[in-house]
């Protein structure tokens, strides 16, 4: 890694107004995993077409929470968009978790979506559907190019926070608004 850069696992990425790729244009991503090697992260603050109960019925899990059936999943990025990524404050020993942070989780295995599904799953909890990578020094060129911003990432902000809120509020928390900055085109 470069000295621009020190390793930015459990900061969210904040794409700037200036970011006009697609796929990114306004997101808020989790970066999970961070090293000489590349970055992994996902997206938590765009909806996609499914609901949690959706990707339930897809894997034959049972569930008769109505309310958590409709919870929706979020496009995590573009990266295997046909797999699950669980974002959670859960430290049981899930069959493949990477610890983000101290009390902040990465899960991709089917047993924390079983016991979601019968109310014994983590408290807070985000689930997408694919994720983001960057190849060895492509964050860090995207930083340079002031394509993003770095944010400590923190509880309230990626459980409590509603999803179209998020990116402003993510820039909030270091001063930055983002409606001010040039190359916002907002909506009259």
């Amino acid at each position: 890694m470069s000295a621009l850069s020190l390793p930015l696992s459990n900061h969210l990425l904040v794409a700037l107004p200036s970011l006009a790729d697609g796929t990114f244009a306004r997101s808020v991503a989790l970066i999970c995993q961070h090293d000489e090697n590349g970055a992994m992260g996902v997206v938590v603050n765009q909806a996609s077409d499914f609901t949690l109960g959706e990707v339930f019925e897809q894997m034959e899990i049972d569930c008769d929470d109505g309310d958590l059936r409709a919870v929706p999943v979020l496009n995590g990025g573009p990266v295997h968009t046909e797999r699950g990524f669980v974002i959670h404050d859960d430290a049981r020993g899930w069959d493949s978790s990477l610890t983000v942070a101290d009390g902040l989780y990465l899960t991709t295995s089917r047993d924390i979506l079983e016991a979601m599904a019968i109310g014994q799953g983590p408290r807070n909890a985000l689930v997408t559907l694919g994720c983001a990578g960057w190849s060895a020094g492509q964050l860090e060129q995207e930083l340079a190019d002031n394509s993003w911003l770095t944010v400590p990432a923190d509880a309230a902000l990626l459980f409590a926070t509603p999803l179209e809120e998020r990116w402003q509020l993510a820039a909030a928390r270091i001063g930055v608004d983002l409606f001010r900055l040039t190359g916002y085109s907002g909506r009259a």
